[in-house]
C-alpha cells in the first residue's frame, strides 16, 4: 500500500535526506517548513511552528501515515529553547488531523541528550561514554526533554507509536542550517586554499587525539523510516552514527587530501573558526561571482560557532549503536565516505568551486 509522510523541517539537513529517502521508496511525501519546499517529488506545506492556528490551517489535507519531526528554532536561551520548541512540536501534534489509521511519529534530538544544552554543553556530572539510551537524563533544562515530553504526551492521547532518535553531529547538505560542519569545513577549506591560509584544526586536544564519531544525515534517514515501519522499534529511542570510529588527527588529513591542500601541524591551542572565519564574508562573495557559485552569502553555508562547539569539547564522545542493531537495524557508512559524498554534491551543486 502507498504510504504518505509528513517531514517537518524538510529543507534542512536531516529532513530534506529523510525526504528524499521517501520519494525513492515510494511514499507521497509532504514536506513543511516556514517556506515551501522546492524539493523534487515533495509536497509542500508552509507553516509557522509556532502559530498553532495557522498550523493547523496548513494540515488540514494533510493525514501521514508516519511524522518525522527534524526541526528546532535557536533562542538566546536554555529557557526559550525549552518553551519555544516545545510549542511548536505541541502545536504541530494538535494540528494534525485525526489519524483514519495506524500512524508513527518519529522525532530527531542529538547528544546534548547525554551532554547538556549548549549553557552548560559538556559540564558537571555526565554519563559515561560510549552513551546508551538507557542513560537517564540530566539534571537541567533541556530542550530536547521538553520535545519528548510534547510527543509522549500526544501518544497518551491520540494513540500513536513514536520513536526518538539521538544523532551526533550530522553530516548532510542545507542551506542556512544552524548546525552544518561538513559544509563549513568544506567553505573553510575553499577559503584556505584560495588565500593560502594554513588548515588549521580549530579544536581542543581532546578532540584532536581522542575517538570520535558522526552521523551521515543518509544513516540516520534510514534509521527513522526503520522505525517508523518496524514493529519491534515503537515507543522506543535510538542513538544514530555511522557505525565507524576515528580521530580528527587522521580524519583532518583525509579532508586536506580531498581539497588538495596540506595540514597545519596541531600544537593543541583551540583557534576557533569564528575567529578564523570572521572577516571572510566580503572574499567569499568575490569567490561566488567569480566561480559562479549558488550561495554568495557566507553566512548561510557557515556555522563556525557550531563546528567550534563540537571541535571544541574537552572530553571524548562516543556513541553505542548496540541497542538499534540488536532490533535489525544494519545500515553503516564510513565517515570519511560521508564528508566525501557531501563535499562531491556542494561542488555539483555550485555551492563550492
Amino acid at each position: 500500500m502507498a504510504r504518505t509522510a509528513l517531514v517537518v523541517g524538510a529543507s534542512g539537513i536531516v529532513g530534506s535526506a529523510t525526504a528524499a529517502l521517501l520519494v525513492e521508496q515510494g511514499w507521497t511525501v509532504h514536506g513543511l517548513a516556514r517556506r515551501r519546499s522546492t524539493q523534487h517529488g515533495i509536497l509542500p506545506v508552509a507553516a509557522d511552528l509556532q502559530d498553532a492556528a495557522g498550523t493547523a490551517a496548513a494540515l488540514a489535507g494533510v493525514n501521514p501515515d508516519a511524522v518525522f519531526i527534524t526541526t528546532w528554532a535557536r533562542q538566546d536561551s536554555e529557557a526559550e529553547n525549552v518553551r519555544v520548541n516545545s510549542a511548536m512540536v505541541r502545536n504541530l501534534l494538535d494540528g494534525l488531523p485525526t489519524a483514519t489509521g495506524p500512524r508513527h511519529v518519529a522525532l530527531v534530538t542529538g547528544l546534548k541528550h547525554y551532554l547538556g544544552p549548549f549553557e552548560s554543553y559538556g559540564k558537571g556530572t555526565l554519563p559515561q561514554t560510549p552513551f546508551r539510551e538507557e542513560q537517564g537524563r540530566l539534571d537541567v533544562a533541556n530542550f530536547y526533554y521538553a520535545q519528548e515530553d510534547e510527543v509522549f504526551a500526544a501518544a497518551a492521547r491520540d494513540g500513536f507509536t513514536w520513536s526518538v532518535h539521538r544523532p551526533h553531529t550530522v553530516i548532510g547538505k542545507a542551506i542556512g542550517n544552524a548546525m552544518n560542519m561538513g559544509t563549513t569545513l568544506a567553505v573553510y577549506a575553499t577559503l584556505c586554499r584560495e588565500t593560502g591560509r594554513p588548515f588549521r584544526f580549530p579544536g581542543s586536544a581532546a578532540q584532536w587525539s581522542g575517538l570520535n564519531d558522526m552521523t551521515s544525515a543518509r544513516i540516520l534517514a534510514e534509521q527513522l523510516l526503520w522505525a517508523a515501519t518496524t514493529p519491534v522499534a515503537a515507543n522506543e529511542a535510538f542513538n544514530i552514527v555511522n557505525g565507524d570510529v576515528f580521530r580528527w588527527q587522521w580524519m583532518w588529513s583525509r579532508i586536506t587530501d580531498w581539497f588538495g591542500i596540506e595540514a597545519a601541524p596541531f600544537d593543541g591551542t583551540v583557534q576557533p573558526l569564528e575567529q578564523q572565519m570572521a572577516g571572510d564574508a566580503a572574499l567569499w562573495r568575490q569567490i561566488a561571482e567569480r566561480d559562479g557559485l549558488a550561495e554568495p552569502d557566507l553566512a548561510r553555508l557557515a556555522s563556525p560557532w557550531h563546528t567550534d562547539a563540537d571541535l571544541g569539547r574537552p572530553i571524548e564522545v562516543i556513541t553505542d549503536m548496540g541497542k538499534s542493531r540488536r532490533l535489525g537495524f544494519t545500515a553503516y557508512q564510513p565517515t570519511d565516505d560521508a564528508f566525501f559524498d557531501l563535499f562531491a554534491q556542494l561542488r555539483a551543486d555550485r555551492l563550492i568551486p
